[in-house]
């Protein structure tokens, strides 16, 4: 695994800091972020997805909240392909 590191929360303490990283083998996002609270886990499943799909969050997946900041480290597909950009 080939990460990359795309950002952080500027300013943020020493234990508190959302980041961001690329797996630039894979193109996926690696994020570390605020675990949503029961609430937050409970209106997303409220809310659904598509017909037919469960809402309950398996044992081996989270529900993350990504600060609004943080989305200008996520990379853009360029051309508009839905590729990731590596380098």
């Amino acid at each position: 695994m080939r990460l990359r590191f795309l950002g952080i929360i500027p300013n943020t303490p020493v234990d508190d800091s959302p980041t961001i990283w690329l797996d630039e083998d894979t193109g996926d996002l690696m994020i570390q972020s605020y675990k949503a609270t029961p609430e937050e886990v409970e209106a997303c499943q409220d809310v659904g997805s598509i017909p037919g799909h469960s809402t309950n969050v398996p044992s081996h997946e989270t529900i993350v909240r990504l600060p609004a900041v943080m989305l200008e480290y996520i990379p853009r597909p360029e051309g508009g392909n839905g590729e990731v950009p590596r380098t």
